[in-house]
């Protein structure tokens, strides 16, 4: 019986490790978005939102193990030696989740600082476009307004 509880944590972390491997590629297809010169959101967006439905499984995953893990503790601490092989395996995967868990959150730290720069840059670009027209726009009202009548009035003073 303790086996198959062994075989369920097991699974749940296998299940977790293909789970982080997924979102550790969505994080490096939005490092590539965000490494061009011309940010496309709506691909970005459908990127977090995948991770999203993926971060949603994992804390499902998380759950299932921890529940199933502190009914098993007790026994577990207390018949070390029996389930030593299960123990070390099990161990062992937890290791590779930490390991992809931090590889995960160092590649979303660098694609935060990345996107960071793209919206100060696209801010800028709109900043610019704005001032732009509106020198655009403050040109065409004084040679609409005031323009045209100044020269007319040098024009009748001669």
């Amino acid at each position: 019986m303790m086996e198959n509880y062994l075989s369920v944590l097991e699974d749940s972390l296998r299940q977790k490790i293909q789970v982080l491997d997924e979102i550790f590629n969505l994080s490096g297809e939005q490092e590539q978005l965000l490494k061009q010169d011309d940010l496309d959101l709506d691909a970005f967006d459908r990127l977090v939102e995948q991770k999203d439905v993926l971060s949603e499984k994992l804390d499902r995953l998380d759950d299932g193990f921890e529940s199933l893990y502190a009914r098993l503790e007790k026994q577990l601490k207390e018949n070390k030696d029996m389930y030593r092989a299960q123990i070390a395996v099990l161990q062992e995967l937890i290791a590779r989740v930490t390991e992809k868990t931090v590889s995960i959150q160092a590649r979303e730290t660098r694609n935060k600082e990345m996107l960071s720069r793209q919206l100060a840059r696209l801010r800028q670009g709109i900043n610019q476009s704005r001032r732009s027209s509106k020198a655009a726009y403050d040109y065409y009202m004084n040679m609409s307004n005031g323009g045209m009548g100044m020269s007319q009035f040098m024009d009748q003073k001669n």
